[in-house]
């Protein structure tokens, strides 16, 4: 029998019972959908978060105090520009002081609650990769003179501004008037919980003076001469932070203690510094966006294989589906089994035409999960845009293949040991 006559022999065999078939490819077909859009749904995942870190910047520090505001050791707009050292800090290109406070911002009667509004220099605009999708940035004359005037987001436009063009209009922001100056262009907050694109940004001179007042900034955002010297560049800040909060080394470890406290503390989150005594908490901390960006990957990466294994389970739940309808089918079949052994069919023409059909059931049926997972893609899942890749569709289907043939062996191997006299006495 030529392998032509085999496939023909399984279609027809496949075919008897439509509807018996049907269900069986239906569990391989949920299965293989599942991996491939489960682990989409894991690639879009990491996928949104490495755009939403990269947006921040790649050569970036983020230096936070870990002291509540009014302690000796909060991090003041004096100590934050002190980071700005050409001798102590050469790999250090630009310093931003941030503070931010929610604030309401009125326009005509209209009231929009902004989560973040923030007061900083010129320079945060470049090193957080912020930019400007209409007008322009204010400047460091605005800066030295307090001037009133914000940088609005697509939201905050979108809500006091629809269908008109903000550029020169004046809102209200804590009982002081400040002039549109420009407006943000769109980030993703793909990721985020937190709308990014509901911001309104000023110089810092302006916002202390209206909202925040002259304390401890909340963040101090360092851009590192370039992604190769960031790592150079956060030991530079911590040396001068150390040097600024006066930090004493712990148990002998010069800077050390801070530096070994700092690295203790990588991987995500970022450097800090234990000052004085053991056991007491960092006065400051430093995030380093490559390495969140690292650490958040891995983590991503993780959550993905976990997806696909939970997925993989309900392959193999079609799987041991097809061993059911197989041995069900082999048993119906076993008469038929043992005139065709009887005519002088070998052992091997029997073992292959039910392979076949176990097979043809596993490939049809992940075929059709394929083309499930491809349609499926197109949606949004939790708010996920998943992101097929080919490997994950060449695995699924291969694994479905692997689960045909192995699944329908039993069945077929016990077809094809079925002795004719027995299969022919069979009722």
């Amino acid at each position: 029998m030529s392998f032509f006559e085999i496939l023909r022999f399984a279609v027809r065999g496949i075919t008897v019972n439509k509807l018996r078939s049907a269900l069986t490819m239906l569990g391989v077909l949920i299965g293989v959908g599942a991996v491939i859009l489960l682990v989409a749904v894991g690639n879009g995942s990491a996928k949104q978060i490495t755009d939403r870190i990269a947006a921040l910047g790649s050569n970036t520090l983020t230096v936070q105090s870990t002291t509540r505001g009014g302690s000796g050791d909060a991090i003041t707009v004096p100590i934050a520009l002190a980071l700005k050292d050409p001798v102590l800090a050469p790999d250090v290109r630009s310093v931003s002081p941030v503070v931010s406070a929610a604030a309401t911002i009125t326009y005509q009667g209209a009231d929009h609650q902004v989560p973040q509004f923030v007061g900083t220099y010129p320079s945060y605009l470049g090193a957080s990769n912020t930019r400007l999708a209409t007008g322009s940035a204010f400047s460091d004359e605005d800066l030295a003179q307090g001037r009133r005037v914000v940088l609005i987001g697509q939201t905050v436009a979108t809500e006091l501004f629809p269908g008109t063009d903000p550029l020169g209009a004046q809102v209200t922001v804590g009982g002081a008037l400040y002039t549109v100056l420009g407006v943000l262009a769109e980030k993703s907050s793909a990721t985020g919980f937190q709308d990014a694109n509901d911001v309104a940004v000023a110089p810092l001179t302006s916002v202390q003076q209206t909202l925040t007042g002259y304390g401890p900034v909340n963040s101090v955002i360092v851009e590192a001469d370039g992604a190769d010297r960031v790592d150079e560049a956060e030991s530079q800040v911590a040396t001068i932070l150390d040097q600024r909060l006066r930090v004493t080394p712990t148990g002998g470890a010069v800077a050390g203690g801070a530096r070994g406290a700092g690295a203790a503390n990588r991987g995500g989150a970022g450097r800090g510094a234990v000052g004085g005594a053991a056991g007491q908490s960092a006065p400051y901390r430093i995030q380093n966006a490559a390495q969140l960006l690292q650490t958040q990957t891995e983590t991503a990466d993780t959550f993905t294989v976990l997806l696909g294994a939970v997925a993989g389970i309900s392959l193999l739940v079609g799987g041991i589906g097809i061993t059911n309808i197989m041995l069900v089918t082999v048993t119906e079949r076993t008469r038929e089994i043992g005139i065709r052994k009887a005519l002088g069919a070998p052992r091997r023409v029997i073992l292959t035409q039910f392979l076949a059909e176990a097979t043809m059931l596993s490939v049809v049926g992940g075929g059709l999960g394929v083309a499930a997972a491809l349609i499926g893609s197109h949606s949004t899942i939790v708010g996920v845009k998943p992101v097929v890749v080919p490997s994950s569709i060449a695995l699924a289907l291969g694994v479905s293949v692997a689960i045909g043939l192995f699944f329908g062996s039993v069945p077929a191997s016990r077809a094809a040991g079925l002795r004719p006299i027995d299969a022919l006495r069979y009722e």
